[in-house]
């Protein structure tokens, strides 16, 4: 891959260098993650999340290391933080250019001297590693600053905190807190020098923006010195591990593998742009503690979420090949399963998963079959899949938890109540369902009818003749009722879902997925009109709209705090994720001409800036609803990437 290269005017404009954001993850959960003026401006910024129960129990541990550099008689201070009023240091005026190559790379003038800065994760363990090296003689002061908390948490200066380090020569070891492990700090400089302070009222500027507590207070031990002639090589490596030592033959190896790693990632890609796409798709990849595949929704906030790794497994594994690890994934949900519900989330702090969802299990049907078209053996989909599934579909028939199942007047899937928010539009804020869904929601509606086409399918391939026939005549009595009932003949597209108190007109993007799964319904024509409502009114470059903009309580921009980002998550703001179903559902009903295939591909590659936005290398959760169309929400998100990744090789094929 060419490497993301940000020239030194936008690294010295602060504005553009504190918000442009760069993402590092161990394949564990684990990450690393900052801005390219080095500033921490998220509570979430640091240099060493670790995982202490993979892929959750994340804790920052390692804030930031500040540098300072004294060449020529001059001192050169290369860090950045801001605090109230000032941002000091501000070495991001020093910066000449920042690359994420593969991964992220400063370069700074100090007087004379040309400092590179490289920092990198390990894979498989909870180390961060970074690297110096400058063109003149130099001493260089690297600190350490520690915030050692829980990662959705701010630390504060406490008598709790213990300040002791052991210096053992090449390695520091520090442990704040009994209960949290210790911080071993390796280098190759010339000694520490001790020093700790507190330092107080750091500010993180996404946060007050977010409209969230917004100040912390860092703990720094010293300094650790190094002496550097010209093209020589210093390093820090911060890590929770056992080592007794790690030194520059072992620094030099991990970066050597992981640069190896992401190239052969990067390999098997057709565009420069794919290649960054399929890089991105491995940060979501990862391991639990027993060793077992999961999917993380979304960095820095998310885990692994059900509904998120259905939607996500095309892209990220099946279209990629590696169908032995998205059945792997699969397994490990469905021995999960509870009531015919595999889990919505698995929580960060250890409790029991939750089952809160409508549409999560049900999407286990498409990814199954998508599985099975990628040319897997079938094994798994007969010996695994398909006896679960069963059991899954008898759940929804007789009802499972939270007023899921089917109305026995019409052979549709119902689901909820008032309070619930079991789609996903499912922010919720105290009491208030920000979107009330509850009823027969339309994509719910179309994946029950598409879970029992397939079901029904595989029935006959196995050589179940009554089952088969009797899913076929279900799914036949949904269909007869979806298409029946949902069609909204003023609007000429299909109701969002069937209520309580009557069918809901608002024009959403949920009805796209009736002619986008594999099994479509409704007529051709009413197929062409609803692709042209959605098209007209939810369409934006960066995705589809939650909600068209002439509706009331649309919502343009997704800002303010925690209630006013709540009222516009699925209320207006924008979704790249569901530009998968749009495109799958124009090229079935337009059909896979030369022009559409065009439109389509002109569509995707317009997202193609956006790695050089918001998370350097990445694709965002959201965008406002009114343009630009900003991105906004969780910086990187698997579904974003994953459907980008499924498109362009499904246009690749066609």
């Amino acid at each position: 891959m060419k490497p993301i290269v940000i020239d030194g005017e936008q690294c010295r404009n602060w504005t553009r260098s504190s918000e442009l954001e760069w993402l590092e993850t161990n394949g564990s959960g684990g990450f690393a993650m900052g801005t390219v003026a080095g500033a921490n401006t998220r509570r979430y910024h640091g240099l060493l999340t670790a995982s202490l129960r993979p892929p959750a129990g994340r804790y920052m541990l390692l804030s930031r290391l500040e540098e300072e550099v004294l060449c020529g008689g001059e001192r050169h201070n290369l860090g950045a933080a801001q605090y109230p009023g000032v941002v000091a240091p501000a070495g991001f005026q020093l910066l000449e250019e920042f690359r994420l190559d593969p991964f992220p790379i400063w370069r700074y003038r100090a007087g004379r001297a040309s400092v590179e800065k490289r920092l990198f994760l390990v894979q498989g363990e909870q180390t961060v590693v970074v690297q110096y090296r400058v063109s003149s003689k130099a001493r260089l002061h690297v600190r350490p600053f520690l915030a050692y908390r829980d990662y959705h948490s701010l630390q504060h200066a406490n008598e709790a905190f213990r300040r002791q380090v052991e210096d053992r020569g090449s390695m520091l070891r520090l442990e704040p807190y009994e209960s949290l492990p210790a911080l071993r700090i390796f280098h190759n400089g010339a000694g520490f020098l001790a020093g700790g302070a507190w330092y107080y009222r750091n500010e993180y500027r996404q946060e007050m923006e977010r409209g969230l507590d917004f100040q912390e207070d860092t703990y720094s031990p010293g300094s650790i010195l190094f002496d550097l002639p010209p093209g020589e090589t210093a390093y820090v490596a911060a890590t929770i591990g056992e080592r007794d030592s790690i030194g520059l033959d072992t620094v030099r190896a991990w970066e050597d593998s992981e640069r190896g790693r992401r190239a052969a990632i990067a390999a098997g890609a057709g565009t420069e742009f794919e290649a960054r796409l399929s890089v991105a798709a491995e940060q979501f990849l990862v391991r639990r503690a027993n060793g077992s595949p999961t999917v993380i929704a979304g960095y820095p906030w998310f885990t692994d979420w059900g509904r998120d790794t259905m939607i996500s497994l095309p892209g990220l594994l099946i279209t990629r090949g590696r169908t032995d690890e998205a059945e792997r994934i699969l397994k490990g949900f469905l021995d999960a399963v509870d009531q015919g519900l595999i889990p919505n989330r698995f929580p960060d702090a250890g409790e029991k998963p939750e089952y809160n969802t409508a549409d999560a299990t049900l999407w286990m049907f498409p990814s199954s079959w998508a599985l099975r078209k990628a040319g897997s053996s079938g094994k798994f989909l007969r010996e695994t899949f398909y006896p679960a599934a069963k059991e899954i579909l008898e759940w929804h028939t007789r009802g499972a938890r939270y007023g899921i199942g089917v109305d026995q007047g019409d052979g549709l899937l119902r689901a909820g109540g008032p309070g619930t928010q079991l789609t996903w539009m499912d922010a919720k804020v105290g009491d208030w369902v920000v979107t009330p869904r509850h009823g027969k929601p339309v994509e719910i509606n179309a994946l029950w009818y598409n879970a029992l086409r397939m079901m029904a399918g595989w029935a006959r391939e196995y050589g179940e003749l009554r089952y088969a026939a009797r899913l076929g005549a279900e799914a036949d009595r949904v269909q007869e009722s979806f298409e029946a009932r949902f069609w909204n003949p003023k609007r000429e597209c299909l109701y969002d879902r069937l209520a309580p108190e009557g069918p809901d007109e608002r024009l959403r993007p949920n009805q796209i997925f009736a002619i986008s799964l594999p099994f479509p319904l409704m007529s051709e024509g009413q197929r062409r009109s609803i692709l042209k409502r959605v098209e007209e009114t939810l369409l934006t470059p960066a995705g589809l709209r939650t909600l068209a903009p002439d509706e009331p309580n649309y919502h343009g921009r997704y800002e303010g705090g925690p209630r006013e980002r709540d009222a516009a998550y699925h209320e207006g703001t924008v979704w790249p994720w569901l530009l998968g179903p749009y495109l799958e559902a124009r090229l079935r009903v337009l059909g896979k001409t030369e022009d559409n295939i065009l439109f389509c591909n002109q569509l995707i590659n317009k997202l193609e800036v956006q790695l050089e936005n918001y998370c350097l290398g990445s694709l965002a959760e959201i965008h406002d609803g009114d343009a630009p169309h900003r991105p906004r929400g969780a910086v990187a998100q698997a579904w974003s990437v994953a459907e980008l990744l499924r498109l362009i090789r499904l246009l690749a094929a066609s």
